[in-house]
Parts: structure tokens; C-alpha cells; sequence
């Protein structure tokens, strides 16, 4: 009885000992959360959580964040990476310039995914990450939405894995180089008399696979790619081509990358060499038919040298040529712009529009190893709103047109015909058609036009005459197209609509002192060349008009007058030599 007390006794303190733990843990409690932070101190957002975490720039509301708009849960769509993430609220959507659906799990056509299969690899995603995948790597897309899930994609992915296929063909044991995917379909050799055995970045000509395949001095040119490649007895694909390996049986035992193989990164990508086949497309080789120590394949140069502008320029860079000065209105009647392109070692022209109706752009590329690519582009040239512009800021917005600022004149907006009427009979200064002057290559108007160029003195007339100018005046600063647009000068209409806006009447005033003296008080410079110079350059900055030179340099005055109370004034030869200048013809 003693003993059976003693086993009681201990069953009780055991169970004393168990319990006591559980009638603490149903004491403990915890603060609920009674707000929704839009954002929280710590920077999460639309959490549910105390109120005193919230972040005070930001919304908060006593209810569950499920219940909120602010923090409504969505697709957020990211539509230049083709990338869903799902229960995203709004506002972290349209901060990450995100498009957000209100579709939490986005069942949306843009979320669909499929098999992006990139060279050896492949990614389940959408059509757009695919494409934008593809385009860092410089692949084509190859999407297969054909596919419902990321295991059957890794598995074609690994389908793409390249090696040695062996099996026997009429009990002779032999080898193919090819894809996993095709190394293990079935039987497809006639005379076949074994399955495939495929070995993962094995080459034919390893001897340890024990085939009829072996090393050679045979090159080639594979289809797809940039460089040369040994072929083994057996016409398979081996490592590049490396003329010091020759012998060397590791090299043909596995596939070497093209990072690891001779001349790696050199500046001329191996073109020309008799030893070495690694070229690069991307820097101006590719395999090509010629002379090597062996076979009859090397790396030939693509890129362009001593070209028309005397410049050396790598494959696929492009540039533009001008007739002569571009810009701030200094391009010659006539002129035209071109963009040259090197290709495969070949300098090829492309005009752009005649009539200047474009005009040829180039940048520099900066590459990751820090070489500059030089692209150029013609693109419209946006000339037709620059006069309406009357803020400098405005003007040479490059974004909206194509203008540069002239200081020293601007336009008055008084129409050519209210000149003309303000002139009366005291002497202007107008300008028309240069008639005889005659150039050009481009079936451009190959004469600079001019409307009626108006200046000139009123020494008398009545009141209404001496009020003000008319047309462009001197003084403040015009907006003008930075590279003039080419009239065509045998239709007048097209030409004197532009060219007239040149015109400008500047009205001088005297007053009139002892033994009737007159000494000049204002607009006193419109009496000078440099007034004539002035009305010229925005003559000729509004198109092919005024005094200006053709693409041949020949120079021709007959585009404008300058009259001084009836008297046309001599244009200086200053004119000819500074306006060839500028031009560059």
C-alpha cells in the first residue's frame, strides 16, 4: 500500500507542473491594431497597425486597410518590363509609374505567361519581359505560349543544352554535335543500331567517349555565328579556331567559351589573323572566306576606314555629312543633309528629305567598356512654328522645334502689305528673285528667293509715316529656324510667303536745328551696313532668301534692296566674304 501512495503522489506533481505554464500563456495579451497607415513610419506601406505608427504625411483611417480606396489592393502592371505584381495597392502603383488594375490576382491578358526561351536558357514570363529580355541579350524573341508552366519551360530550356550525341551506326561507334532536344529523340540515322548517349559540353573528338571522331585542320563559318570554328574528322563543330592548339588534345576534349578562347577583348577583334578566329561582330569581324596557317577561314574587318569625311568609323556606326556649315541658319542654298552608314566594311549614303525637310542628327554612344558608337539619324526638321515663339526659353525648346535666337531684331507681327503703306513714296528697301543665279545638285531651289526686303530713311512725309517701323525692326531677338528650310524658287507663291516675313521698314527721325540742320535722333543705325546685315541674316535664317551663297559658292545680292528715301544703297563686298564664311562653301 506504501509503494502504491508513493506512484499517487507523483502523478499529481506532474500534472501540477503541466498545467501551470498553460494558465499563464491564456493571461498574455497583445495591443490590437486600430488604424490603416497609408504609410508607416518605417516606411511600409498600407499596413494595419496602431495609429501612432502612421506615418503624418501620409492618409490614415480607424478600419481595416481592405476597406480603404487609398489602399485597395490590385495588379500593378509595369508595361516597359512586362512585369505583374500582385495585391499591390494603387498608390505604390502609380509611385513606381506602374498601371494599376483592379484585379488583385491579374487575370489580365498582359499577365499571361509563356516560355521565353533565350539561346540555352529560358524564363516563364510575359510576352513583354520577354521581349525586353531578348533585347539586352540581342536575341530574337522566341516566346512559346505554348507552355502553362515554369517546370515543362526549364525542361525545353534544357532541351537547348549543347554536346556530344554518340551512338552506333552499323555497330561502328560515332558522334553528332547537337542539342540534348535532339540528341534524344529516337532513332533518325539510317543504319542506326543503338540508342543516344548525349554528354552536356562534350566534344566528338573527346577521347574518352571513345568515337570514330577526331581532331583535324579543317575550319568553318557556323551559321549564327560571329566566329571560326575547327571542325573534327567527322565535319562536327569544335572549339575556335586557334592555330597554337592544334595539337593540344584538352582542347578538343570539352566546348571552351568564347571568353576563354585566343584573343579575347582585343581592339581589332582578331581581323586579319592567319592564328586566330575569335571575331566579333559587335567589334567589326565576323568569319569570312580567306587565307589562315590553317583551313581557308579567318576573321575578316567589317569596319570602315579613310571615308568620305577622312574618319575611320566601326561596323554599324553611322554619321552625318553636310554640304557645307549647318546651323543658325549658315546652311547654302542647294544644300542638302546625309546620313553615311558603315556596313560590313562598305560606306553607304542615305540623302535625307530634299528641301532640308529634314535634317541629319548623330550622338555618341557610350559603351560599358567606355568606347563611344556614333549613330545618326535624319529626322523632320520642325522649322514652321519658330517666328511665333517671342521667349527666348520658348524658342530653343528642342523638345517641341528646331530654332535658334537671334539677338538684334525681332518681328514687329505688322503684315508686309501695312509696310508697303507705311513707305509712301520716300525711298525702301525691298528686295525679290535673284534671277540668274544659278547651282545646285539636289533639285533644290538653287537660288536664294526673297519677298519684298523693306528699309530705308524717311528724311519727310506726313505724321502717320513717322509713327513707327513696320516688318522686322532692330533691337531685342527673333526666333528663326536653326537650319532654313529650301524654297522652291520657280514657285513664287511657296517662296514669297516665307521670304516677305524678312521685310522691315525702320522709320529715322531728325530734328531740325539752326540754318535748318537736321542732326539724326532716332533709329539712327538703320542708316548703317550693319542695319543691312542685320535684315539679311534673318532673311536669309527664315529660308533660301536675302544675300546668300549656293552649295557651288557662288554668291549673289540680287535677293534684296536697301533704299533710302528712294535711293537703293550699294551692298558692301563685306557682304560676300562674311556670308561665305558662314556658310563654309
Amino acid at each position: 500500500m506504501v509503494n502504491k501512495t508513493k506512484i499517487y503522489l507523483g502523478i499529481i506533481i506532474v500534472f501540477n507542473l503541466l498545467i501551470v505554464p498553460l494558465m499563464f500563456a491564456q493571461e498574455q495579451t497583445w495591443p490590437a491594431a486600430n488604424a490603416c497607415c497609408e504609410k508607416t513610419q518605417s516606411g511600409a506601406w498600407c499596413q494595419n497597425t496602431l495609429e501612432e505608427n502612421c506615418n503624418t504625411g501620409f492618409r490614415k483611417t480607424p478600419t481595416s486597410c481592405d476597406a480603404t480606396s487609398f489602399c485597395k489592393s490590385g495588379c500593378c502592371y509595369d508595361s516597359q518590363e512586362g512585369l505583374c505584381m500582385e495585391n499591390t495597392p494603387q498608390k505604390v502603383c502609380n509611385d513606381g509609374n506602374g498601371t494599376w488594375i483592379d484585379d488583385a490576382e491579374c487575370n489580365i491578358p498582359q499577365c499571361n505567361l509563356g516560355c521565353c526561351v533565350l539561346g540555352t536558357q529560358a524564363s516563364f514570363v510575359t510576352l513583354t519581359r520577354c521581349k525586353r529580355l531578348s533585347g539586352l541579350f540581342g536575341l530574337e524573341t522566341n516566346f512559346r505560349n505554348d507552355v502553362g508552366d515554369e517546370t515543362t519551360c526549364i525542361a525545353l530550356a534544357a532541351a537547348q543544352d549543347e554536346g556530344a550525341c554518340v551512338y552506333e551506326i552499323d555497330y561502328q561507334r560515332t558522334c553528332r554535335f547537337t542539342t540534348r532536344g535532339e540528341c534524344l529523340k529516337s532513332q533518325t540515322v539510317e543504319g542506326q543500331t543503338s540508342d543516344t548517349e548525349f554528354f552536356k559540353d562534350y566534344l566528338c573528338s573527346a577521347e574518352e567517349l571513345a568515337t570514330n571522331c577526331g581532331p583535324s585542320t579543317k575550319t568553318a563559318c557556323i551559321k549564327g555565328k560571329d566566329e571560326v570554328y575547327f571542325l573534327d574528322t567527322c565535319g562536327n563543330q569544335a572549339n575556335i579556331y586557334d592555330g597554337s592548339k592544334i595539337n593540344d588534345k584538352s582542347y578538343w576534349k570539352k566546348v571552351i567559351d568564347k571568353s576563354e578562347s585566343c584573343g579575347y577583348g582585343v581592339e581589332n577583334a582578331n581581323a586579319g589573323s592567319r592564328t586566330c578566329g575569335n571575331c566579333d561582330y559587335f567589334k567589326g569581324s565576323i568569319c569570312s572566306k580567306g587565307s589562315a596557317s590553317y583551313g581557308n577561314y579567318y576573321c575578316t574587318d567589317l569596319n570602315c576606314y579613310n571615308t568620305e569625311d577622312g574618319n575611320d568609323y566601326k561596323n554599324g556606326e553611322s554619321w552625318c555629312i553636310y554640304d557645307g556649315n549647318v546651323g543658325e541658319g549658315a546652311d547654302a542654298v542647294g544644300s542638302r543633309h546625309f546620313r553615311h552608314v558603315c556596313i560590313a566594311g562598305e560606306e553607304t549614303i542615305e540623302p535625307c528629305a530634299d528641301f532640308r525637310n529634314e535634317v541629319c542628327y548623330e550622338g555618341v554612344i557610350e559603351s560599358g567598356a567606355g568606347e563611344g558608337f556614333i549613330e545618326a539619324a535624319c529626322r523632320i526638321n520642325r522649322w514652321t512654328d519658330c517666328i511665333d515663339q517671342d521667349e527666348e526659353d520658348d524658342c530653343l525648346n528642342t523638345d517641341k522645334r528646331d530654332c535658334y535666337w537671334l539677338e538684334g531684331a525681332h518681328f514687329t507681327g505688322l503684315t508686309t502689305e501695312s509696310a508697303e503703306a507705311g513707305a509712301g513714296s520716300n525711298p525702301v528697301f525691298s528686295g525679290g528673285s535673284t534671277g540668274g543665279f544659278q547651282g545646285g545638285i539636289t533639285g533644290q531651289a538653287v537660288a536664294p528667293i526673297t519677298g519684298e526686303f523693306i528699309g530705308g530713311l524717311f528724311g519727310g512725309g506726313d505724321d502717320k509715316d513717322e509713327e513707327k517701323g513696320s516688318g522686322v525692326q532692330v533691337g531685342g531677338g527673333a526666333c528663326v529656324p536653326n537650319v532654313p528650310a529650301g524654297l522652291k524658287f520657280w514657285d513664287e507663291g511657296d517662296a514669297s510667303s516665307i521670304c516677305s516675313l524678312g521685310n522691315s521698314v525702320c522709320v529715322v527721325t531728325y530734328e531740325k536745328g539752326l540754318l535748318e540742320k537736321r542732326k539724326c535722333k532716332d533709329n539712327c543705325e538703320c542708316l548703317e551696313q550693319s542695319y543691312a546685315k542685320k535684315m539679311n541674316e534673318i532673311c536669309y535664317s527664315l529660308g533660301d532668301c536675302g544675300a546668300y551663297v549656293n552649295i557651288a559658292g557662288k554668291y549673289t545680292d540680287d535677293g534684296i534692296e536697301w533704299k533710302i528715301d528712294g535711293d537703293k544703297q550699294k551692298i558692301g563686298d563685306a557682304f560676300m566674304s562674311e556670308i561665305k564664311a558662314k556658310a563654309g562653301v
